[in-house]
């Protein structure tokens, strides 16, 4: 049985928009047979990403189960899911949940308050974040002739 908790620190020098990293809470089995190892692994912790929006700090939870499998030398395994080899007498797992964390992260994180005052500014001199969800159709007034030639066009092709 399994049940530490593990510092993954090192997982900020292969992603480096990852700003704090919890200590990882591991549990789970290894399966010991002849030929393999199979550990039956579940981790839990958080990440600290920048708001792709706002550069604040957002709290990413981590919550995965996964299934690992260690071929002992000179084994031979045919499996649907990828088997690492074991070389020399101990097997290091910490890899494997570093590559787990970091195919965890999205590629962009959102945090809920925009309007935080560590926010990064929603608008400026003649420019403003401009929100997809809700918004209207609004024509630029240099392209609304455009717009009306549209119009014009397909009045023209339905009669």
């Amino acid at each position: 049985m399994i049940d530490e908790i593990v510092r993954v620190d090192e997982i900020k020098q292969d992603d480096p928009t990852i700003r704090e990293v919890s200590p990882m809470h591991i549990t789970g089995r290894g399966d010991i047979d002849s030929t393999k190892v199979t550990f039956h692994l579940k981790i839990e912790g958080y990440l600290i990403l920048p708001c792709s929006r706002t550069l604040v700090d957002v709290k990413l939870p981590i919550n995965v189960e996964t299934t690992e499998t260690f071929l002992l030398q000179g084994s031979v395994y045919e499996a649907e899911e990828e088997a690492y080899q074991v070389k020399g007498e101990v097997i290091d797992v910490m890899p494997i949940l570093r590559e787990i964390l970091l195919l965890e992260i999205p590629m962009q994180v959102f945090c809920e308050d925009v309007n935080r005052e560590d926010a990064a500014p929603q608008s400026g001199k003649d420019w403003e974040v401009v929100h997809e969800e809700g918004q209207s159709k609004k024509i630029d007034p240099r392209l609304a002739g455009l717009a009306k030639f549209f119009d014009e066009n397909n009045s023209s092709s339905e009669s």
